[in-house]
């Protein structure tokens, strides 16, 4: 686990090669086809024929939670794990590290009629008198919760409206444990200027290979808009926004640099609290060296 533009796609196939294993994506974008060169979505050559799995199952027009991720990785870590290869779990997206290894609450499931009155109070009132409605209902949610985030104000309020109780009552109850063990690996530049400095070169890197033509095809599929959560996503909302005239090139590049280095340091504040991750520097020339020693510490210690 770590931020993006760590390196965590290329030690997870290292991992796999040393020890036999297959890569896991927990990556809330990758799931999505389509979406390649904002994803940093390993091609095929870069898989290097090592399996990759939860990338390309959905269209972007679709919805995925962390309790279908969580389905989803745990049936695939089953089947890994049957077929005698070691389940290698990599990505960015701490909610769903969190919803895999600290379990989830039994919550009601989406319900159409009540996310349409949602939506409709919001285009009425605007998603901050939302905001101040969930703050009375659910104030732990609301203060999680940025005021600017439609997505989930909708899915805690319908969660109260529907459960009669709040989702932060649901998820403070306490999971069945897993029957399994995991070895936790953090990974991350020595500094923030070094992570900052990736983070810049490799945006400039997706803008140079494509990625303006890539939003402009999805917004061409005539599906999509842009308060989905596909393209909501980091860099695809900064290019949405520029293909729409609301602002120029240069100032979109500086934008979803700017939103991306955000992005990594609320990734880097999850990554503070795996207090009992094993932590492991980007700029390590002995780092896939070291990182499958650990692994194979852990691996043959008992249970």
């Amino acid at each position: 686990m770590g931020p993006t533009a760590s390196g965590k796609t290329r030690l997870a196939i290292e991992l796999a090669q040393a020890l036999n294993g297959e890569v896991i994506s927990v990556d809330s974008a990758l799931v999505y086809r389509g979406m390649n060169i904002g994803t940093a979505k390993p091609s095929l050559a870069e898989r290097e024929g090592i399996p990759h799995h939860l990338i390309d199952i959905l269209d972007p027009s679709e919805a995925y939670s962390t309790g279908r991720f969580r389905d989803d990785a745990l049936a695939k870590i089953g089947d890994v794990s049957r077929r005698g290869r070691l389940p290698i779990l990599a990505g960015g997206t701490f909610l769903y590290f969190n919803g895999l290894l600290n379990g989830l609450s039994e919550l009601p499931a989406a319900n159409p009629r009540v996310r349409e009155a949602i939506a409709a109070e919001a285009a009425e009132h605007g998603w901050g008198r939302m905001h101040q409605e969930l703050a009375r209902v659910d104030p732990a949610s609301a203060r999680r919760i940025h005021p600017h985030d439609p997505q989930r104000i909708q899915r805690a309020l319908e969660v109260y409206r529907l459960a009669g109780v709040s989702l932060s009552e649901l998820c403070a109850a306490q999971p069945e444990p897993l029957p399994y063990r995991f070895c936790r690996l953090a990974l991350a530049p020595a500094s923030r200027e070094d992570l900052r400095t990736r983070i810049r070169l490799r945006f400039l890197d997706m803008i140079e290979r494509g990625l303006i033509e890539e939003v402009s095809a999805l917004r061409d599929n005539g599906s999509l808009h842009p308060d989905l959560p596909s393209m909501r996503a980091v860099g695809y909302r900064q290019v949405w926004a520029y293909l729409a005239g609301e602002c120029t090139q240069a100032e979109m590049i500086e934008l979803g640099i700017i939103a991306t280095h955000q992005f990594a340091k609320r990734q880097m504040t999850w990554l503070r609290k795996e207090t009992g991750a094993l932590q492991l520097q980007t700029e390590d020339p002995q780092l896939a060296e070291k990182a499958r020693q650990l692994v194979g510490e852990f691996l043959a210690a008992p249970d």
